[in-house]
């Protein structure tokens, strides 16, 4: 327990929760309003390190690390996305959390948006930074997902990040084209809270097959709270394109932040926060 300001999440409590016979690892701190982050496929808590404690000035912040990530014990036989929102739900019960809006990256962008179906009294509101579920249900991106599963590169990056962190090369070669735009935006907090948790993964796998299979599109009109659509323009893991459809299905705004590409929660947090703050405000 206490404050693990080694994965950066500063002033957030670190803890445990048993759910369905596993120990799920969280974060949890500050004041307000609930909010819950939740990280995308193969991340972890540590990965809104930039964002998590600047939000936690006016809300009440709850960051898991989503089952088989980071140091949280893995699913057993999950096949859909479905009983990783039940996960989440179950933190956010056990923290008090009555009513929520949630924030999502990537796959857990996903994730956010089958509670808000599943769960829909128990979800205010709904923001997508850099949502999957479009592209990444083609054979395409299929293809990719099981390459770089196979060569796992992470735990590499994992043992050599505090390198990878002072090297613009370095920094290139990981994070470059695919992940970010400008990998030098990227603070050392915000590389470490990438890189630290790849190593602890126990099962990304389920995760990766429930996300190819999944189709968002078929739910979207059964999201009921307001939403919101937050993306980067250089984003090469999930286009441009796939913002626009989630923003006209849920007839929800989009923010569009310049210069950025998937990682944007740590590329440019400071636009993540406000964009977040100034939709919350407005919306919820």
């Amino acid at each position: 327990m206490g404050v693990d300001d080694r994965n950066g999440l500063r002033g957030l409590e670190d803890r445990r929760l048993d759910v369905d016979g596993g120990a799920l690892r969280y974060f949890v701190g500050g004041e307000g309003p609930p909010l819950v982050l939740v990280h995308g496929l193969g991340g972890a808590a540590s990965n809104w390190a930039e964002v998590a404690p600047r939000l936690a000035r006016r809300f009440r912040v709850l960051v898991p690390d989503l089952p088989g990530h980071g140091l949280s014990a893995p699913l057993t036989g999950a096949t859909t996305l479905d009983p990783y929102a039940e996960c989440v739900a179950e933190l956010a019960e056990a923290e008090g959390f009555a009513e929520a809006a949630l924030v999502g990256h990537s796959l857990g962008a996903l994730v956010s948006l089958r509670l808000a179906v599943a769960r829909a009294e128990r979800v205010n509101a709904v923001v997508l930074a850099g949502a999957a579920g479009i592209r990444s249900a083609t054979r395409e991106a299929e293809r990719w997902l099981n390459v770089v599963a196979f060569l796992r590169p992470g735990h590499a990056y994992a043992r050599l990040r505090r390198r990878i962190a002072r090297s613009p090369a370095l920094r290139y070669a990981v994070f470059g084209y695919w992940a970010a735009s400008d990998p030098l935006a990227l603070s050392d907090e915000a590389v470490d809270g990438f890189l630290a948790h790849f190593g602890s993964h126990t099962d990304t796998k389920t995760a990766r097959q429930a996300l190819v299979r999944d189709d968002p599109r078929l739910d979207l009109d059964r999201v009921r709270c307001p939403a919101y659509v937050l993306w980067g323009a250089r984003d090469h893991q999930v286009p441009i394109d796939d913002a626009f459809e989630y923003a006209r299905r849920l007839r929800a705004p989009l923010r569009v932040i310049a210069d950025c590409g998937h990682l944007l929660i740590g590329e440019r947090p400071d636009a993540c926060v406000d964009a977040i703050e100034s939709f919350l405000r407005r919306g919820v």
